[in-house]
């Protein structure tokens, strides 16, 4: 039986994508939520789970750092997925019967001058790969997808207009999430991802992250947000540069521990060759 790598979202989405590309040997699993997806690693239904992260253009992806730390999972790989829109339609269909273009909000500004171009209304959708799939069980001439050339393969769709997207450089960070640790050292360049909690101390955090200055760690990202639904317990996520085995990661990792109530370490991953692109 061929392993299974969970998704949220419908068969042909950006996440779907990013399967293919880290997994090209498992099969993907469409999910409804995230939810949904970390269940499906859990039960056993997949071997292992697909996340976005974040976007280059619109940044984190809303309620993903909240549930990466309690998913009881680890981050064994990262995904960089190009986001190419596409405007797909039934077959036959011409570019000026196109009334409405439906896709999930966070796509829809992302092509503002191409529908705008063309007089075709923005109408928001659950899914991007959804809305394509909607339009074929509906048999819509007038209306289109703002989705990938994938799930124009997927549901039998032509592609009107190709990177119809306003800006060239839009990319989404996915991380490749298992029940089982893999912390080996798999490349030269190594990424440790980390969730921590800051003592309720003065200058606090400047302390904390004081040790991966002096150090010499690269962080190539800091987040904050909020837990337990108050103003007053903040968690931070990190991305640092090296493995835990590595001296100045170590010495970085012991100093924060000094200034904080909590560190957990989310995964130890190679970093993707396309992270610099």
């Amino acid at each position: 039986m061929t392993a299974k790598i969970a998704f949220q979202g419908e068969l042909g989405a950006y996440s779907h994508e990013a399967c293919r590309a880290a997994r090209p040997n498992h099969d993907p699993l469409p999910c409804a939520s995230f939810e949904d997806v970390f269940q499906a690693v859990k039960d056993g239904t997949a071997e292992l789970a697909m996340l976005p992260v974040e976007n280059s253009t619109y940044g984190r992806v809303a309620d993903i750092h909240r549930l990466l730390p309690e998913s009881g999972l680890h981050i064994v790989d990262e995904e960089f997925v190009r986001v190419r829109i596409s405007l797909l339609a039934l077959p036959g269909v011409s570019l000026d019967q196109i009334k409405v273009a439906r896709g999930h909000l966070v796509i829809l500004p992302q092509c503002r001058g191409f529908l705008d171009a063309h007089g075709i209304r923005p109408e928001a959708a659950a899914d991007n790969a959804g809305a394509a799939a909607d339009i074929v069980a509906n048999q819509e001439r007038d209306a289109a997808a703002l989705a990938s050339q994938l799930a124009a393969d997927t549901y039998g769709m032509e592609v009107l207009a190709s990177d119809i997207e306003d800006q060239g450089h839009n990319t989404t960070r996915f991380l490749v999430m298992s029940p089982q640790k893999d912390d080996s050292r798999r490349a030269d360049r190594m990424i440790t991802s980390f969730v921590f909690q800051v003592r309720n101390i003065p200058a606090a955090l400047y302390k904390a992250m004081g040790g991966f200055a002096t150090n010499g760690v690269n962080m190539t990202k800091l987040e904050s947000y909020m837990v337990g639904g108050t103003f007053t317990a903040t968690q931070f996520y990190a991305d640092v540069e090296g493995h835990p085995d590595d001296e100045n990661v170590a010495l970085a990792m012991e100093e924060l521990g000094f200034f904080t109530d909590m560190v957990r370490v989310l995964g130890t991953y190679p970093a993707s060759a396309t992270r610099d692109v």
